[in-house]
């Protein structure tokens, strides 16, 4: 009897010394599944379209023929009356959200109903404006920033100076 698809895997790899763990990392199929592969265990695989791809990686990695790999894993399960690890769930998904109803709102009104709300904000936004600027106009104009330095009316010496000393003739050693 000729060996299983698992076994001419796992020997082709052990001919060419490579370790479960090389292919792992190069491949990024977990090893688990890698010894899945090996052992002929396909229920251990993701299944459907996994499957076949992660025999046809494997064996791209080792050298081996792909096609005569997903070949020999198709004939293993036909073999086996396996079908179940290697079946994909061809019944279609219904939504849970209910489409097919008709639309319960005319287009119409939905239109008229935007326009209503666009205007609604339109008005509220010239009504804030013109507040902002009836606000602006009451308030007095004279008014210095609050940030701004004050000025006050010290002068610009202290005990040690005397109002009469030219600012280029200081002796700048008094004030220390």
């Amino acid at each position: 009897m000729a060996a299983t698809i698992g076994e001419q895997l796992r020997l082709a790899r052990e001919a060419r010394g490579i370790a479960l763990r090389e292919i792992c990392d190069q491949t990024r199929i977990s090893v688990h599944y890698l010894e899945a592969i090996e052992a002929n265990d396909y229920k251990r695989l993701p299944g459907g379209v996994f499957n076949r791809s992660f025999i046809k990686a494997y064996a791209k990695y080792i050298g081996f023929n792909e096609h005569e790999a997903v070949e020999g894993y198709t004939r293993y399960l036909r073999e086996h009356g396996d079908e179940a690890a290697d079946e994909v769930n061809t019944h279609p998904m219904h939504s849970k959200v209910y489409t097919d109803t008709p639309a319960t709102r005319s287009p119409v009104l939905t239109v008229v109903l935007a326009i209503l709300i666009l205007a609604i904000l339109t008005a509220a936004a010239l009504a804030a404006l013109h507040w902002f600027q009836k606000r602006a106009a009451l308030e007095p104009h004279n008014r210095e920033p609050f940030f701004a330095l004050s000025q006050t009316h010290a002068p610009m010496y202290n005990d040690l100076t005397s109002e009469t000393t030219v600012l280029g003739a200081h002796d700048h050693s008094r004030y220390f």
